[in-house]
């Protein structure tokens, strides 16, 4: 089964998503892997990675970390050299990061077809895997208007999110720790 996780930052959508995760593993006796998706650029974002390293001590995933080209890891393998099983249970976190790498490249570059392309790369890897969590951030009820690059990102966003709403069985909101399911 499929899951969006969305919501606020900082609103405990990671933590529901890990405990789904791994409740699906269990129930059904497959791997556990976390896809980790963000690229570190600074120290503060270091500290961030080890302390979801921290968090997840003991739940039994085995990371993935896969920034870019997010299919690719279906053949690869994981940090600790394990063969990555498709049909094993993922928790992807995070949309907005991903979406952000493939977007605003490491080179400076920027990718304005990166929404279209990786919509279509998360519908395929819900269809493969079967097993996916995603968690995404709902950055949408701003009433300011940004600049048009960041504008540009929100709606591609927004197209990751409704391509991953269809692709899901269930679609959950976490704000404040308050859970509403929507599908």
């Amino acid at each position: 089964m499929n899951f969006l996780i969305s919501g606020g930052c900082k609103n405990g959508k990671s933590f529901y998503a890990q405990r789904i995760a791994r409740d699906m593993a269990q129930k059904q006796n497959l791997p556990l892997y976390y896809l980790a998706t963000m690229i570190p650029t600074d120290e503060e974002d270091r500290a961030r990675i080890r302390r979801h390293l921290k968090e997840r001590e003991g739940w039994g995933f085995d990371t993935i970390e896969q920034g870019l080209d997010i299919c690719g890891c279906l053949g690869g393998k994981t940090v600790t050299g394990a063969k990555v099983n498709p049909k094993g249970v993922f928790l992807l976190d995070s949309v907005t990061a991903l979406l952000s790498n493939e977007m605003f490249r490491a080179d400076g570059r920027i990718d304005h077809d990166a929404p279209q392309r990786l919509a279509e790369q998360l519908r395929q890897f819900a269809e493969i895997t079967g097993n996916t969590v995603f968690v995404s951030d709902y950055i949408y009820s701003d009433a300011f208007s940004y600049e048009s690059l960041t504008e540009e990102y929100k709606k591609g966003l927004a197209l990751l999110d409704r391509t991953l709403a269809k692709a899901c069985n269930r679609v959950i909101e976490v704000t404040y720790g308050f859970i509403k399911e929507h599908k």
